[in-house]
């Protein structure tokens, strides 16, 4: 597995990066005195109230608070994970990633998703014969890889929790939750039947979980994240852009 990206090469990429160009690739500026403006494009606006400061080298909405500088950017509007960002800012400018020997990262979305899955579940029959009781065939559970978070606190910790900087990592992704007091960490899905939430190239980007039984909450999904913002998000619509060329209608119900 590769190292971590240095420290110093991410400081001298984001020195070296005019936010200004990497976001006018995506969104028509407007110069307005010092800065830039535009419609926001992490909310739906009228008026222009998204501002890029090239002086100060971050971008703000002042209507929904979106605010970051240029890596921040490409998370929030590709859809990128942290290192996917640093790798394609750096190939804008036609600089080569570096890497450290012996680092270690923390669990990809694909190793997320997977640790979900039934296939190797002790629980896996009583999760089926839920789910087909739901009406869902074993082709819709292997289609949207429907999975299943097991009773316990520190299940994910025990498989990823390899340092400090994974847990990190873990919590910034919303799989874990820490409690006030910051002393503890402990997983965020337990006992639910999970339904990995995709981005628009596929990618596992967050969960929603349901319980087997009636303990409240029913539903539970992963917080906003850098990479996970809930209402630019339509579960499913991955799926149908595999099995249609041109979806011909969307039909959205309730539930």
């Amino acid at each position: 597995m590769a190292g971590r990206i240095p420290r110093d090469f991410i400081d001298g990429l984001i020195g070296r990066a005019d936010i200004v160009d990497i976001v006018e690739k995506r969104v028509k500026l407007k110069k307005a005195g010092k800065n830039y403006q535009a419609c926001c494009p992490f909310h739906n606006e009228k008026s222009p109230s998204f501002t890029v400061s090239q002086d100060k080298q971050f971008y703000h909405c002042f209507g929904c608070g979106a605010h970051g500088n240029a890596i921040g950017f490409l998370m929030e509007y590709d859809n990128l994970d942290f290192v996917e960002a640093i790798e394609d800012l750096a190939s804008f400018y036609g600089m080569e990633v570096p890497r450290e020997e012996g680092g270690t990262q923390g669990p990809t979305a694909p190793e997320r998703k997977d640790y979900y899955e039934l296939n190797e579940h002790p629980n896996k029959r009583v999760v089926n014969d839920y789910l087909k009781q739901r009406g869902l065939s074993a082709e819709v559970i292997k289609k949207y890889a429907i999975g299943y978070a097991a009773p316990g606190w520190d299940n994910v910790l025990k498989r990823f929790g390899r340092d400090k900087h994974t847990e990190d990592q873990l919590l910034t992704t919303g799989v874990l939750i820490e409690n006030e007091g910051q002393s503890r960490r402990y997983d965020r899905f337990r006992e639910r039947v999970m339904f990995p939430i995709r981005d628009k190239r596929g990618r596992v980007i967050g969960y929603g979980g349901r319980v087997l039984g009636d303990e409240k909450p029913k539903y539970l999904n992963s917080p906003e994240t850098p990479i996970f913002h809930k209402g630019k998000e339509l579960y499913g619509l991955y799926e149908v852009r595999q099995a249609y060329k041109e979806i011909p209608q969307i039909v959205v119900v309730e539930g």
